[in-house]
């Protein structure tokens, strides 16, 4: 049996990681393969196998529903449930029931959503981890999307002495009439 808060951890971990990306001007189809590409390497990293594109256990709607849907990231982990994780920019009903049928099935589920708006929580036991992003509209009304640090500035300096007017400046002076 798995840990229950496994799921909530793991998108904890995740999300930590997704929140040092910085990105300028991407389109909608780079941000997702860079969000691919960083989860892949998350789940390298704590040494598991990684499978982009993995198929699911859920099959695709006709026409062509011989075939099966597939998982943007899947991550099989020693003594442990398997991770999904899919990626999307939008709120799609499809993806919610794809990541149900995933933890039915005894996976843990995690939906990575991304864009410049709120985020709708999914049901449970589906985990999320959200990466809030900047949007504009570039040449030809493409939309393109960027993450830039957190600017960390200094605080102001304080002087404890007293603040005095100095002499009188003539330029902002009383005007006399001529």
């Amino acid at each position: 049996m798995s840990d229950p808060d496994d799921g909530a951890r793991l998108a904890g971990d995740l999300s930590d990681r997704l929140a040092a990306l910085t990105f300028v001007d991407l389109t909608t189809e780079r941000v997702t393969e860079l969000l691919v590409d960083t989860i892949a390497d998350w789940g390298a990293a704590q040494g598991w196998r990684v499978y982009r594109r993995a198929a699911s256990v859920v099959p695709l709607p006709p026409p062509m529903s011989g075939q099966q849907s597939v998982v943007d990231v899947a991550c099989a982990r020693p003594a442990a449930p398997p991770v999904v994780i899919e990626v999307d920019h939008t709120d799609r009903r499809r993806t919610v029931e794809k990541l149900l049928a995933e933890a039915a099935a005894g996976r843990v589920p995690i939906w990575v959503r991304w864009g410049s708006r709120g985020f709708t929580a999914p049901p449970e036991p589906v985990r999320m981890a959200t990466l809030t992003v900047a949007a504009r509209r570039g040449e030809a009304g493409v939309r393109l999307y960027s993450r830039q640090p957190a600017r960390q500035l200094p605080p102001p300096e304080h002087h404890a002495e007293p603040v005095t007017a100095g002499p009188a400046d003539p330029l902002f002076g009383p005007t006399s009439a001529s």
